[in-house]
Order: C-alpha cells, then sequence, then structure tokens
C-alpha cells in the first residue's frame, strides 16, 4: 500500500475501534468519540479552553442528529484537525525561512 492509502487504512481502522465499544458498532458515542480524542489526539484536547468540546464537536458533525457520529460525520473533524496543523506546519516553516 501507498503511505496515502495507509493513512486511510489507518482512520477507519481507529474510527471502528472505539466505534465497537458501544452499543452501535458503526457510529461513535459521545463517550467513544470523547475515548478517541483523549487517547489519539492528546494535544488537540489539551489545547481546547472549553471543557465541553466533544459536546460542540458532535453538535457541529452530527448532520442526523441521532447524537453519535457515523464515519462520514467523522471524517470532515478530522480533516478539519489536519487542515489546521497544515497551516501551523506553514507557518512554522516561513518563520524558520525567515530565521
Amino acid at each position: 500500500m501507498t503511505e496515502l492509502e495507509k493513512s486511510m487504512e489507518s482512520m477507519i481502522v481507529v474510527f471502528h475501534r472505539y466505534a465497537k465499544e458501544g452499543g452501535n458498532k458503526t457510529t461513535l458515542s459521545k463517550k467513544e468519540l470523547k475515548k478517541l480524542i483523549e487517547n489519539e489526539l492528546p494535544s488537540f484536547l489539551k489545547s481546547q479552553k472549553s471543557s465541553d468540546t466533544v459536546e460542540r464537536i458532535i453538535k457541529d458533525l452530527d448532520e442526523n442528529k441521532d447524537d453519535e457520529l457515523d464515519f462520514e460525520e467523522f471524517l470532515p473533524f478530522v480533516a478539519g484537525i489536519t487542515i489546521a496543523c497544515e497551516k501551523h506546519f506553514d507557518l512554522c516553516q516561513e518563520q524558520k525561512g525567515k530565521k
């Protein structure tokens, strides 16, 4: 597999690892999403100033309003964080070039 294919597979595997812990094996409950973020994105959670981060994420991404995230609803969250990280990376590269 290519590097990108491995990354895609990894997102799928991680999602399902946490989704299978609860009642519905194809969605993330609030508790499962919080555990995923705590374990897989600890720096993201630590950088949040609000204690209701997970609740807001589910509210914003839960298109069908079932209080759970399926894989399609979860992907925009991962994409958004990835975009923010890439912008931070670019900024760091620019600052290195100026010094």
